[in-house]
């Protein structure tokens, strides 16, 4: 059983072997152009509106960094998983390399329902979310986008734990 046992992977794995094929790409390399470089799972405590401690599923997978830093969304879905994670990520690779794009595939999120959340919770889950992707994620090492789930105010929470984190926004701040 791989950790990306999913549907959705298997669906991506089986249009990639339809191209490897196609290509002739020798199968002792197959293996690692399909399956990701990095996968991260992480368990996010959040303190609910009720006073209850929820606990949400959060991945982020970087499929391919040879071409440079990865980028991708991150989604906000109650179904989300690994296997779409990672999916979703080797989709990514291939849409960059099929724009010239000097990066690799990543994608991210937690398995949560942002329409059920309040907009105290979202923030928590969010910044949870961030703090745990801190030392996977930066403008030379993983780019986060919106998705699916996700939306400025989401991505303003990403960025502001970033900056309180690193101390800092991004890497030409640094120098300022």
């Amino acid at each position: 059983m791989s950790i990306y046992n999913d549907e959705v992977f298997q669906m991506a794995c089986d249009q990639f072997q339809v191209i490897a094929d196609y290509l002739q790409i020798n199968p002792n390399d197959r293996d690692r152009l399909m399956l990701p470089k990095r996968a991260m799972a992480v368990t996010l405590p959040v303190h609910m509106d009720d006073g209850s401690t929820q606990t949400f599923q959060g991945y982020r997978v970087q499929h391919h960094l040879t071409l440079g830093p990865t980028k991708g969304g991150t989604r906000f879905a109650p179904t989300l998983s690994m296997g779409e994670t990672a999916a979703l990520a080797m989709w990514m690779s291939w849409k960059c390399a099929l724009a010239n794009l000097p990066y690799g595939g990543a994608k991210g999120g937690v398995a949560c329902d942002p329409t059920k959340l309040s907009r105290n919770e979202l923030e928590a889950v969010s910044r949870r979310y961030m703090q745990e992707m801190i030392p996977f994620v930066g403008p030379h090492t993983d780019i986060m986008g919106p998705d699916m789930g996700t939306n400025e105010q989401v991505m303003g929470w990403f960025m502001d734990t970033y900056s309180v984190y690193q101390g800092y926004c991004c890497q030409r701040d640094r120098y300022r």
